[in-house]
């Protein structure tokens, strides 16, 4: 199964020097700060979990962590939604797309993320309102009558940032749909397995010369090995 790169942002290929791949970059630098907060956001409420059980089999439990943990969720839900499009990561049905010829492939990939930057649109506008409703209610939870709005807030603030990407990868795909042979910028793109297993070398910071490196030195220490010797090889 073929993976998926992002053409433009980091991590994935060259931006170039267009004005697209530069507003895409500075947008992956938010969305990595997102993902990050997300991301610690679910290390945090796992350590959290662990001692408030803790807690609990004791006989004293921690209140109000339950209404906590459960307004953390808007978080770690939404927080990762736009770097998780940059990526590609999402959900994504390629069989057929995959396999159409390069200007009718660009031109449905700009419609359907155009009709996925509409979608979001609408939910930014009902989360907001959903916010504001409880912010004007002091709408708060049961137990400990924690304030619900401040979760409530970050579903339009990450909506919005998804929103932000899914107009760059629009504008991305219909810049291919008119140039089908211009570098990709701003969209993720169907990787193949070799280039899939490079992106993650490269994200992981290993370069091509220290695995080739490591890959002579195993094949020296195998060749010298003891068993090798005995058996006259």
């Amino acid at each position: 199964m073929a993976g998926v790169g992002t053409a433009g942002t980091h991590p994935g290929g060259a931006g170039g020097g267009s004005l697209l791949g530069k507003v895409s970059d500075q947008l992956a630098k938010l969305e990595d700060l997102l993902n990050i907060v997300a991301a610690i956001t679910i290390f945090v409420l796992m350590l959290g979990t662990t001692i408030s059980i803790a807690c609990r089999i004791s006989g004293f439990p921690i209140p109000g962590y339950l209404d906590i943990s459960e307004q953390a969720i808007a978080i770690f839900a939404f927080f990762g939604a736009a770097y998780g499009q940059r990526l590609g990561a999402h959900i994504r049905m390629e069989l057929v797309i995959g396999a159409l010829p390069g200007r009718l492939r660009w031109m449905i990939e700009a419609l359907a993320t155009f009709v996925g930057f509409l979608l979001i649109l609408v939910l930014i506008r009902y989360s907001w309102d959903f916010f504001l409703n409880a912010y004007l209610i002091g709408d708060s939870t049961v137990d400990i009558e924690f304030p619900t709005w401040p979760a409530k807030l970050l579903v339009p603030i990450a909506f919005s940032v998804w929103a932000a990407r899914l107009a760059l990868e629009t504008v991305g795909y219909l810049r291919l749909a008119i140039w089908p042979s211009a570098v990709p910028v701003a969209v993720p793109l169907q990787l193949s397995p070799a280039e899939e297993a490079e992106r993650e070398i490269r994200e992981a910071g290993i370069a091509r010369e220290e695995i080739e490196a490591v890959a002579r030195t195993s094949g020296g220490a195998s060749a010298h090995s003891p068993d090798r010797k005995e058996r006259g090889e």
